[in-house]
C-alpha cells in the first residue's frame, strides 16, 4: 500500500524516523508493525528495485545501485535519527543513509541483512534463524506485524454484524498453502477440513475458514469439504478478505504453520493458538518457529482436538522491538 502523501515529519522537536518499504507485504508488515508500535509519526519510504537489487549485499555494499533512479532521487536530507528496515534488499539502502548521516542515523534492522553487520545499531533475528547473538542484536520469537489490539478492535466493530450468524464457540480457520520448497497438497487440505468439521460438532459452534493465494487449487477441495458447513472465504472470491475480522471475533485460532506471519498474528491476538504443521509440508526453519512458540506458551500444535479454555501467552513481537528502541535511546 503506498503512501501518497510522504513527507518529513517531526519527532520530539527534531527527531526523524524513516521506514524503508519494499514490494514484499512479509517485509512491509514488519516494518510497519515496528514503527506503528513506537506510536510516533513515520515518514514511509516507497523503495522500486531494479535488476542490480539481484547481486549478494556484500557486492552492492553500503549503496542505492539496486534502487530504480526514481527511487534513488526520493531520497534526499534531512536525514533521519532513526531507519526501520525488513529483509534483504533494504539493508544496502539504509547503509547508504547511515552513511550520508555522517553515522548519526541509528538503523533498525529486521531478519538479517546479510552484510555489513556491524553497520547496524539493532538487529532484530528470529530464533528459528537461529543467529549469532552479538551487542546489536535482539533475538525474537515470531515476527513483528500490524495486528495490533486497536486494530483487532477496529476489526470487531467491522464485521461483528457481519459474522453475527456464526454461532459461539467461533474457530477461525488461517489456510495459507505452498511455499518454494514445499506443497501443500490435497491430502493435506482433506485430512484439516475433516478434523476442523469433527471439533465443529464436538463444540457445536462454527468454523470461520479463509484461505490463501498460496493455498492454489486446494481450495476447491476445501469448498467441497467444507460445503454448507463453514463461513468459508476463498482466496480466488472477489468479496472482502476476513481475515482481521476472523482473527478479532475467533473463540480459538487454528493456523498452518508455514507461515511466520499467520502464526505470529494469530499469538498476537491472546487466544488459544493451534498449529496445524504436516511434516510434508513444514521446513526445519518452521519446525524451530514452531517449537519456540510452544515453549513460550503462545500456541500448541494442532492434533485433531482444542482446548477452548487454555489461556495462552501474548505473543507481542513490535511491541517488544519498539521498547527496545526506546530503551537504547533511538528515539
Amino acid at each position: 500500500m503506498q503512501n501518497d502523501n510522504v513527507g518529513v515529519l517531526i519527532l520530539n522537536e527534531n527527531s526523524l524516523i524513516w521506514v524503508l518499504l519494499d514490494d514484499r507485504a512479509g517485509n512491509r508488515s514488519q516494518a510497519l508493525g515496528v514503527t506503528g508500535a513506537l506510536g510516533l509519526p513515520v515518514t514511509e519510504i516507497e523503495l522500486q528495485y531494479g535488476p542490480a537489487a539481484k547481486l549478494p549485499n556484500i557486492i552492492l555494499g553500503a549503496s542505492l545501485n539496486g534502487l530504480t533512479p526514481s527511487s534513488k532521487k526520493a531520497l534526499q536530507p534531512p536525514w533521519p535519527t532513526l531507519v526501520v528496515s525488513a529483509g534483504r534488499r533494504t539493508a544496502p539502502i539504509a547503509r547508504w543513509i547511515k552513511a550520508q548521516s555522517g553515522n548519526t542515523t541509528r538503523l533498525v534492522q529486521i531478519m538479517d541483512p546479510g552484510s555489513g553487520r556491524d553497520d547496524f545499531d539493532l538487529m532484530c533475528l528470529p530464533a528459528h534463524d537461529q543467529p549469532d547473538e552479538g551487542s546489536n542484536t535482539l533475538v525474537i520469537a515470531g515476527a513483528p506485524h500490524g495486528m495490533t489490539p486497536v486494530r483487532l478492535e477496529s476489526a470487531v466493530a467491522a464485521w461483528s454484524e457481519r459474522l453475527n450468524p456464526a454461532k459461539a464457540p467461533r474457530i477461525a480457520v488461517m489456510i495459507g498453502g505452498s511455499t518454494r520448497r514445499r506443497t501443500f497438497s490435497d491430502d493435506m487440505a482433506r485430512t484439516l477440513c475433516q478434523q476442523i468439521n469433527h471439533i465443529a460438532i464436538q463444540t457445536q459452534g462454527s468454523l470461520l475458514v479463509t484461505t490463501s493465494r498460496r493455498t492454489g487449487d486446494a481450495v476447491n477441495t476445501i469448498s467441497k469439504i467444507l460445503d454448507g458447513s463453514a463461513m468459508l472465504h476463498r482466496w480466488d472470491s472477489d468479496d472482502e478478505n476476513p481475515y482481521t475480522g476472523y482473527l478479532a471475533l475467533a473463540d480459538a485460532i487454528i493456523v498452518t504453520g508455514e507461515s511466520v506471519s499467520m502464526c505470529s498474528e494469530a499469538c498476537a491476538t491472546g487466544k488459544p493458538v493451534y498449529i496445524f504443521a504436516p511434516p510434508e509440508l513444514i521446513t526445519p526453519k518452521h519446525a524451530r518457529l514452531h517449537q519456540s512458540l510452544y515453549d513460550g506458551g503462545y500456541a500448541k500444535p494442532f492434533e485433531g482436538t482444542i482446548d477452548l479454555e487454555w489461556a495462552p501467552q501474548k505473543l507481542s513481537v513490535a511491541e517488544n522491538i519498539a521498547s527496545e528502541i526506546r530503551a537504547r535511546g533511538f528515539v
